[in-house]
C-alpha cells in the first residue's frame, strides 16, 4: 500500500504512507487471547516485497505502519435472504474492547498504528501498490 486514510465527519482522522490497511472484524466468540496472537502474526507476517521481489519482509522490517479501522461488516452473512445478517459480530462493547486490544498489541510489537474512530461512520481511501490483499484469522 502506498497510502490509506480515514475520514470521519469531513476530516482526515489518520493517515499511513507505507504499511498497511487492516480492516479488522471482530467475531462475537472472539478473545483477547486472540487479538494478541492476531496482532503478532499481523505484525511479523511477510507480505512486503524484498530486494529479489519476493514477498518475504514484514512491517517491521520495511518501516512502515499500519492504519486499523473496525469493520464488524466483515462478519455479514448473506447466506440467506438479500438482506446481510450480522448477528455473528461481537457485540459493540465487546468489539471495542478488543480492536483497542488489538491495536495496543501491534504497537508492543514495535508497529506505528494510526486508528479510525470506533463505531463511527468513516470512509476510507487507499492506493494499494499491488495488490496484497489477506484474510488472516487465528
Amino acid at each position: 500500500m502506498r497510502w490509506a486514510e480515514v475520514e470521519v465527519a469531513g476530516r482526515v482522522v489518520a493517515r499511513v504512507e507505507q504499511g498497511a490497511l487492516v480492516l479488522l472484524g471482530v467475531h462475537q466468540h472472539d478473545t483477547v487471547e486472540q487479538a494478541r496472537g492476531l496482532a503478532h502474526k499481523v505484525a511479523h507476517l511477510r507480505f512486503f516485497e524484498d530486494e529479489s521481489g519476493k514477498l518475504n519482509k514484514s512491517v517491521l522490517e520495511v518501516g512502515g505502519a499500519m492504519l486499523v479501522v473496525s469493520n464488524f461488516t466483515l462478519y455479514g452473512d448473506c447466506r440467506k435472504g438479500r438482506r446481510p445478517s450480522f448477528s455473528e459480530s461481537a457485540p459493540y462493547e465487546q468489539g471495542q474492547t478488543l480492536y483497542e486490544l488489538f491495536c495496543a498489541s501491534l504497537q508492543a510489537e514495535g508497529v506505528p498504528v494510526q486508528t479510525g474512530v470506533y463505531g463511527a461512520t468513516m470512509q476510507v481511501r487507499l492506493q494499494n501498490d499491488g495488490p496484497v490483499t489477506l484474510i488472516v484469522e487465528l
